[in-house]
């Protein structure tokens, strides 16, 4: 499959794709919808940004249009994400389509969701601690489910919602369509296909584990001491988009409180925030107010901004997986993009095993394939003029009138 067009969609749902822009599927597309088509159950891993939420949102509103019955249900691990797969399906079905998506996450009113709820929408979308309590209070009915998506299932296994996607499922028909995606596909993975698939297709896009080619990775060794002052050079040189990933939420905020006392453009989310809250500073990230997102791994998956241009570890991740979707917060739809991570002497266990990660051969594995290392003085020798890039922080200020609007990727 190289273009839509081979598809045989409905015609509402081939405008919207039009319209969105879009005529050339992804891999991960072109490998999946067909069989998606046909009923078959998925079973697909790929690298983030590679347009999965196309992969099983074009099927799946395809069945939909052409059955007068059936809904679907789609979990996902975090509000972010669900709250970004809700837009894409709403540019597919397009603004006449009579079938209609409703968003479940904790964070929002339940008394507005259940009168969502009560418009019998055909496409549910949220997550599974949310979707649970719409079941527990009765508000939710999924008798009628035909399609069951499970979106970045690893996330939601590390993220402990086993037995909240079990109790869900009990309450689905076992004939059904289900695609379950992940982004990694370790032994628990394997027991969840195993469980909730019925003779899937296997689609596999890059190797699991594996980080964007695009993605220029470094290394800097220093002391804990030093990290902030190598921050601060690192924003001042570097032109564009940053995404700055630090460990707790205390952090995130007293690394944001003090980059806007230097006059930095800077914001951050992590998971104290309330969900609108979080919307605002997503939406004007989007939307270039501010340069610097300062954020905890909370923004590690789902976060799909395409003008992203560096990642910046100012603290390693806990799971050394999570490395991989930090820093694929970059490059994203095929463009370059920079990842810069801070290793001090306490973080070189932990360091070990992300590079394991990344070289689970290393004696095949060509040296300029791995990040590269530098120290503190070789970032400072090869330090430039400082940028005249700082602007004061800005929670929701006015949108510059040279900044593009991003475009979602499906």
């Amino acid at each position: 499959m190289k273009t839509f067009d081979e598809l045989a969609l409905p015609m509402g749902l081939r405008a919207s794709l039009a319209r969105m822009g879009f005529s050339t599927p992804t891999p991960i597309q072109a490998q999946s919808i067909p069989h998606a088509l046909e009923g078959r159950d998925i079973l697909g891993t790929a690298q983030t940004g590679s347009g999965k939420t196309g992969a099983f949102g074009i099927p799946l509103i395809a069945r939909l249009m052409t059955n007068s019955r059936g809904i679907a249900l789609i979990m996902t691990p975090t509000r972010e994400l669900a709250a970004q797969v809700i837009e894409v399906f709403n540019n597919l079905l397009g603004p006449t389509n009579p079938i209609k998506a409703v968003l479940l996450i904790g964070g929002e009113p339940m008394g507005a969701q259940t009168r969502a709820l009560r418009t019998r929408p055909r496409i549910i979308i949220g997550t599974p601690g949310r979707i649970n309590d719409h079941l527990e209070q009765g508000n939710l009915m999924l008798m009628e489910t035909s399609v069951l998506v499970l979106d970045e299932m690893d996330r939601m296994l590390d993220m402990g919602f086993a037995a909240q996607i079990d109790r869900i499922v009990k309450f689905v028909p076992k004939t059904r369509q289900t695609m379950l995606f992940s982004a990694t596909l370790p032994a628990e993975i394997k027991k969840a296909a195993d469980k909730y698939l019925n003779d899937p297709i296997r689609v596999a896009v890059g190797a699991p584990n594996v980080a964007a080619k695009k993605i220029e990775q470094k290394v800097i060794r220093l002391q804990p001491d030093q990290k902030y002052k190598q921050l601060v050079k690192e924003l001042d040189t570097r032109a564009g988009s940053i995404i700055v990933f630090v460990k707790t939420k205390h952090g995130a905020e007293k690394m944001a409180d003090k980059l806007h006392k230097e006059r930095f453009g800077v914001d951050t989310i992590h998971g104290d925030l309330e969900q609108r809250q979080r919307e605002r500073v997503i939406a004007a990230y989007r939307e270039r107010r501010f340069r610097i997102l300062v954020a905890t791994d909370i923004a590690a998956r789902g976060l799909d901004i395409p003008h992203i241009e560096h990642v910046i570890n100012y603290d390693l991740p806990h799971a050394p997986e999570d490395y991989i979707h930090r820093i694929g917060r970059t490059a994203r739809a095929g463009a370059d993009g920079a990842a810069i991570s801070f290793v001090t002497p306490e973080d070189e266990k932990r360091w070990d095993a992300i590079e394991r990660l990344l070289n689970p051969d290393a004696a095949k594995t060509a040296p300029a394939a791995k990040p590269a290392l530098v120290s503190t003085q070789q970032a400072a020798d090869t330090e430039g003029a400082p940028s005249k890039r700082r602007r004061r922080r800005s929670r929701g200020g006015r949108k510059s009138p040279q900044a593009p609007s991003a475009h979602m990727v499906a």
